[in-house]
């Protein structure tokens, strides 16, 4: 287990150094942030200023330099925009970003199991049949869409939800959270439907098949032979496997919604890291993206980690210590 620990966070800091490589490189390609920064009728002078203050003037290389050293001990340089430091910034946004991906990831689970369930122990009924359509539509449909059509349906024509903002907060354990008041969970529910749509489609279909696959087991063909009721059965020897995969994809997507929250967070004006990193794209704000994307890295790692190290608690079969 702790070789295995080792071997990831190796790799972790590789995928960093990798990752901040092309992102410097990325963003110094698209453009010039002093178009942005410096006013139309700033003198050369003023220019030359502005891109020394900010370590513009310095050749590519020496900025990446610069940049990794300050980052060892922590600091990745202050926003061009906003005069903070980056990674202040993104972990003030993470937690509407965070409780949004999970609010997107329980409601997913929430209807995927029970209808993936059904799906595959009435398999040839014209139920499981509309649950399967469903989840192809679910699979097809583009975020941005969905996340209009909601708006439209339930913020314009009925009223009956808000269609952009995040709510009033309240402060748990030193972070602002709108979940805990009733008008933040009017705010997150258009958001979180439309995060968590193609999400719920994937585990409706893995729980269908992993429904089918268990019941064709012997264990649980020998439980029923003993006569157990068909809800223990249910219970006990088919919920329970049919978990194990579910719970490692649903950790893996967990952190792809954490990643691709962007357009979402866009759409309806939720002040996450997705919309702050988007603000930053527009203006070249170059600290901001990549402590972003490095924060987010650092993320999906220990996603990742955590997944692996879950699967080995559900599956006592898989021994992480022999994992490559």
């Amino acid at each position: 287990m702790l070789v295995f620990i080792i071997r990831r966070l190796m790799q972790a800091v590789l995928v960093l150094a990798v990752m901040s490589v092309l992102v410097f490189v990325g963003i110094y390609l698209i453009g010039d942030p002093l178009a942005i920064l410096a006013s139309p009728e700033a003198t050369e002078l003023d220019r030359e200023a502005i891109a020394h203050a900010l370590g513009l003037d310095l050749p590519l290389w020496q900025q990446y330099l610069t940049f990794l050293a300050k980052a060892l001990t922590g600091d990745f340089g202050k926003s061009f925009v906003f005069g903070q430091p980056a990674m202040h910034l993104i972990l003030e946004r993470m937690p509407a970003t965070m409780e949004l991906a999970i609010t997107a990831t329980i409601m997913a689970l929430a209807i995927g199991v029970p209808l993936g369930l059904y799906a595959g122990l009435r398999h040839d009924t014209a139920g499981a049949r509309t649950i399967m359509a469903g989840s192809v539509l679910g699979f097809s449909l583009p975020n941005f869409w969905v996340g209009l059509m909601l708006i439209m349906v339930f913020a314009v024509q009925f009223g009956w939800l808000p269609a952009s903002g995040r709510g009033q907060t309240v402060e748990v354990l030193g972070l602002h959270l709108s979940i805990f008041t009733a008008d933040g969970w009017r705010h997150i529910i258009l958001p979180a439907i439309t995060l968590g749509l193609s999400k719920c489609a994937l585990i409706i279909r893995l729980a269908r098949a992993t429904t089918r696959e268990v019941m064709l087991m012997d264990y649980v063909k020998f439980a029923r032979a003993k006569g157990l009721r068909e809800k223990r059965v249910i219970g006990v020897h088919i919920l329970k496997n049919i978990m194990v995969p579910i719970a490692t994809v649903t950790g893996l997507e967990l952190g792809t919604l954490i990643a691709f929250a962007v357009i979402t967070e866009t759409i309806f004006s939720w002040p996450g890291m997705g919309k702050l990193l988007i603000d930053s794209i527009v203006h070249l704000d170059r600290p901001v993206v990549v402590a972003y994307l490095l924060a987010v890295v650092l993320l999906l790692v220990a996603i990742n980690l955590i997944v692996d190290i879950l699967y080995s608690v559900l599956d006592p079969r898989v021994r992480l210590g022999n994992a490559q």
